[in-house]
């Protein structure tokens, strides 16, 4: 999933620990500018470690290897001062949750402001609080003034997640990572949440790379989506392919699970079993434990990506997936 006109373009991203165990294993992504990348997957599948190893933000202990490249420029394994000052600047990040991202004894808008001079350290006080105030209105704040004066337990969860994506856009950077940036919230505020980064998006023409494991979610807002699973990606293809003809079990199973508007009374089907952690995976494809397609190939053997009707999908028997009800267990029957 690389492009040569690709903003941010990760190739070949492996992320150990001194253990031995793979966090990320291979991993290939790219956005370019004004477009959105959904990373999907369950918890624990490698979308946040990724992002995190990506811009320099992984505990020292760990090991990371390949390449990241920003406008072409290769910034994995950059100086702590450069990445410094590409973090913010640009390449934003929205981290999970806001309550304990934010400093709680620092005013929100004194925060804001301060990554503001951060980069523009010739910007007197009072010019970067008043830029602080637009940042908040931009991410539709409500009374960004008095919102600015208050500390981060006076917010409401939506209010902190607004706040934290008018930090991370206080530089007008080139990407944005949002990592679950609609996390715990009601699905009303959600939904306001994700018109706020796709109107940041529009305005400021930024990359989005938009992490969640809310298929849905990611229906209604990204151009691709990369499945992981596992520390690796599964499935990636473009919203319409992937959505229409899904070749992994993994991503049926997914979409198995959203609800459905029509037959109200088809109950939804879980995916069996759990993800397993790095430190014992299975041998051959990681998923053929939870798979009804599983097959003695599977258990030896784990499939690289190649080509299927249109997405890019690492299963061995992804061809199987074009003849309906081809995975009752899953509950995607109604998929062609």
């Amino acid at each position: 999933m690389t492009t040569a006109s690709a903003l941010f373009e990760i190739r070949d991203l492996r992320v150990s620990l001194s253990t031995g165990h793979e966090l990320v294993r291979g991993v290939n992504l790219s956005v370019e500018a004004g477009k959105v990348l959904g990373v999907v997957g369950e918890s624990g599948s490698g979308k946040s470690i990724s992002m995190l190893a990506s811009i320099g933000l992984t505990p020292k202990h760990a090991r990371v290897s390949g390449s990241v490249k920003l406008s072409g420029e290769e910034i994995l394994g950059a100086s702590p001062s450069k990445l410094r000052r590409i973090r913010g600047a640009e390449i934003g990040m929205v981290f999970q949750d806001p309550l304990t991202a934010l400093n709680p004894v620092i005013k929100i808008g004194d925060q804001i402001a301060e990554a503001v001079r951060l980069h523009h350290p010739d910007l007197s006080r009072g010019a970067a609080f008043d830029r602080a105030l637009e940042l908040l209105d931009l991410a539709s704040v409500p009374q960004p003034t008095r919102r600015a004066r208050q500390y981060s337990h006076e917010l409401s969860g939506g209010m902190r997640q607004r706040a934290m994506i008018a930090m991370a856009v206080a530089n007008c950077p080139k990407v944005l990572i949002a990592d679950e940036p609609t996390t715990a919230l009601d699905v009303t505020v959600q939904a306001q949440i994700m018109e706020v980064l796709s109107k940041l998006r529009e305005t400021l023409g930024l990359a989005l790379v938009l992490i969640t494991h809310d298929m849905g979610l990611i229906a209604g807002v990204a151009d691709r989506v990369a499945v992981m699973y596992c520390g690796r990606v599964v499935e990636t293809g473009s919203v319409e392919n992937l959505f229409e003809a899904a070749r992994h079990p993994y991503t049926r199973g997914l979409l198995g699970c959203l609800p459905k508007v029509e037959g109200s009374n088809q109950k939804l089907v879980p995916i069996s079993g759990n993800p397993p952690s790095p430190a014992s995976r299975p041998s051959g494809c990681p998923f053929h434990p939870r798979c009804p397609l599983a097959q003695a190939l599977c258990t030896t053997e784990e499939p690289a990506l190649r080509d299927v009707d249109g997405t890019k999908t690492a299963c061995h028997f992804a061809e199987l997936l074009r003849q309906p009800g081809a995975l009752p267990r899953l509950g995607v029957m109604s998929q062609a």
